[in-house]
């Protein structure tokens, strides 16, 4: 069975091995330039561990706070562990104050040994923003620029990458100053969200930013924002002449997404066809017993921890209501594999399945920022410990 394209993607021919190339982070090759992108509460070891079997070159660990790392908060260190011989240690770090961020990464180099660092600039939570986090930060040039130098210092050959949005809106626009930013501050790559923050999660991702911003700085850029299927990075990559693709989203429920991604990025076509249910539910065991070997919780607690994947996964499958209604209030593995016993396995995804958005939605909305933050881009400004609440990534 030839792979389903959407209409989107159908005139698509396979890409010439050449047509993509691999990408250097410092040390870090990689071969196919797909990187999983780091969602907290989601990218931990059991899901980058299943990423990996399915073939993305680069996974990212969840998103961490630096002040909650130097306190010594537990839970951030427990969200901030590898996987015994993963072979790239890469995490995602938020922060607002130089010093804070410098002590975290050196800390992050000293005890975990990472391989790569990237940072978050990207949030549109309103509690982060409205105290000048987050995507606000971009907004302040001189901030931004001191906590990514901060923390580019204190990495010293670890490579440092940073990921922001477009901007607040489309009238106050940053994405360009930001790449600069990370240039001059001697970043490796960038990543941009191609939404503003008060875009959130809607509409469509504007890929002619992307090209804007490949063509105003000299270091690689990846594109984020509407991959939902592998033709989908060919497109991107083809439309931007970006250097690479970072998946969120569009892998949730699909950790698979990866291998096909390879297959399309290197000239072919997808090694599988579409997915059949059979497969998803063989996955979604896999994935509760990885959760499981990792997390020293009860049964009860990490099943209630995959419930948000359970529903990821059965997203645009011809399950039905009372499936669906089971797996949302799953309590145990057995349990689990009763429900995902009843799938028909030989059932292939639907085309109108292919696309169906998964996790964060919603937009446009007014972003929330502290009084009179647009006025000055280059006023010198100290953020309160407020803006580094534990945020939901950009």
């Amino acid at each position: 069975m030839t792979p389903y394209r959407s209409p989107l993607n159908e005139q698509l021919i396979s890409a010439s091995p050449a047509e993509v190339s691999s990408v250097n982070l410092g040390p870090i090759h990689l071969k196919t330039p797909v990187v999983l992108a780091p969602m907290a509460g989601v990218t931990d070891w059991p899901f980058r561990s299943l990423c990996l079997k399915w073939g993305a070159a680069l996974y990212v660990n969840q998103m961490i706070t630096a002040r909650a790392l130097v306190e010594e908060n537990s839970s951030t260190w427990k969200l901030a562990e590898f996987g015994q011989g993963e072979p790239i240690r890469s995490i995602q770090l938020y922060g607002t104050d130089p010093k804070t961020v410098a002590l975290a990464v050196r800390m992050l180099k000293d005890r975990l040994n990472i391989d790569h660092l990237d940072m978050n600039f990207g949030c549109p939570a309103p509690k982060v923003t409205r105290n000048g986090g987050g995507a606000a930060i971009p907004v302040k040039r001189r901030l931004l620029g001191t906590i990514v130098e901060s923390a580019v210092e204190a990495a010293g050959e670890v490579p440092v990458t940073i990921k922001f949005r477009k901007g607040i809106d489309d009238d106050h626009l940053t994405f360009l100053h930001s790449g600069r930013i990370a240039q001059e501050a001697g970043c490796a790559a960038v990543t941009l969200h191609a939404r503003t923050a008060r875009d959130l999660y809607s509409g469509h991702a504007d890929w002619d930013a992307i090209t804007q911003l490949v063509e105003h700085i000299n270091i690689p850029v990846f594109g984020n924002g509407d991959i939902w299927e592998p033709w989908d990075a060919l497109r991107m990559l083809r439309h931007t002449g970006a250097a690479g693709v970072e998946i969120g989203r569009g892998c949730l429920g699909r950790p698979w997404l990866f291998s096909d991604l390879v297959s399309v990025l290197s000239g072919r076509e997808p090694d599988q066809t579409q997915p059949t249910l059979g497969l998803v539910a063989d996955v979604m065991l896999d994935h509760v017993r990885r959760l499981l070997e990792f997390y020293d919780q009860s049964e009860g607690e990490v099943i209630r921890r995959f419930r948000k994947h359970a529903g990821w996964y059965v997203a645009g499958w011809p399950v039905g209501k009372e499936l669906r209604r089971q797996l949302h209030g799953v309590s145990s593995l057995d349990e689990l594999a009763a429900i995902t016993a009843r799938f028909d396995r030989e059932i292939v995804l639907p085309p109108e399945g292919v696309r169906v958005k998964r996790s964060h939605s919603g937009g446009p909305r007014r972003v929330a920022l502290p009084e009179g933050w647009l006025n000055d881009p280059d006023e010198k400004v100290s953020l309160s410990a407020a803006a580094e609440a534990n945020i939901s990534g950009g």
